[in-house]
């Protein structure tokens, strides 16, 4: 019995000790330090700064619909890199990062039409409108959910690694357009308060929540990637050992 229990004793010191331990330690780390961020941050923007001059109280929306969408980028640009490296080195490492990130910033993407729908509504008079702005983030959320049922379709984890990769770097032009639209296009939106020459036009005491809801929703987003990640290793090795024996049999 003493024997079996030294031995369970180092078996789980060792498992401890792992990369995929400390990995995992990391992601509950920063699932921590996301939820403790986005409190504080929400707290801030919802409850303790003065409301907007114009548009009042239905500002507070900013605080979670600006960071979303940012973070939204944010997830695609790393499928756009992580589909260019899959298909240069073939490596499906990068692919279970690209598709990681592309469930993440297709949850962010819905967050944000929801939150500008209630947004407008509130001070456009209608739930939605074909803006320019608008119809392309609405173009990005379907190009990347449709990223996600093409993936579904292939059996082989190899096929619809590739075919998602040139999917999801085609799509990805829709994020310059969109950010560019309220330049190029008369659109409802207004141009950027926060990214412009001569610095933002929006008082600093309103932009302490918003940068604080940033920070939260990127930690949030390397935590779900991170266990992501993991998931999708594991699913395609399952995959794999599926093909081999269907080849076998």
């Amino acid at each position: 019995m003493e024997g079996r229990t030294a031995v369970t004793a180092v078996q789980w010191t060792s498992e401890a000790g792992s990369p995929r331990s400390r990995a995992s330690l990391a992601a509950k780390g920063f699932g921590a330090a996301a939820a403790l961020v986005l409190a504080t941050g929400l707290y801030l923007g919802l409850v303790v700064v003065p409301p907007d001059a114009v548009q009042g109280d239905v500002q507070r929306i900013m605080y979670l619909h600006v960071p979303s969408i940012v973070t939204a980028y944010v997830a695609f640009f790393v499928v756009f890199c992580a589909s260019i490296l899959y298909l240069w080195k073939r490596d499906l490492r990068f692919d279970a990062v690209a598709v990681s990130s592309a469930e993440i910033g297709v949850l962010l993407t819905g967050i944000t039409l929801a939150t500008g729908s209630i947004w407008g509504k509130s001070t456009w008079g209608v739930w939605w409108t074909w803006d320019a702005r608008l119809t392309l983030t609405a173009i990005l959320f379907t190009i990347y959910v449709g990223y996600l049922m093409l993936r579904s379709f292939a059996e082989d984890p190899r096929a619809a690694a590739r075919y998602g990769a040139v999917l999801a770097i085609i799509g990805f032009l829709d994020i310059p357009l969109n950010h560019m639209a309220v330049q190029w296009w008369r659109t409802l939106h207004q141009p950027s308060s926060i990214l412009r020459p001569g610095g933002p036009s929006v008082a600093a005491v309103l932009l302490l929540p918003l940068g604080i809801n940033f920070a939260g929703l990127a930690l949030m987003y390397i935590y779900f990637l991170l266990e992501r990640v993991r998931l999708e290793r594991i699913r395609h090795r399952t995959a794999e050992l599926r093909l081999k024996r269907g080849r076998r049999g």
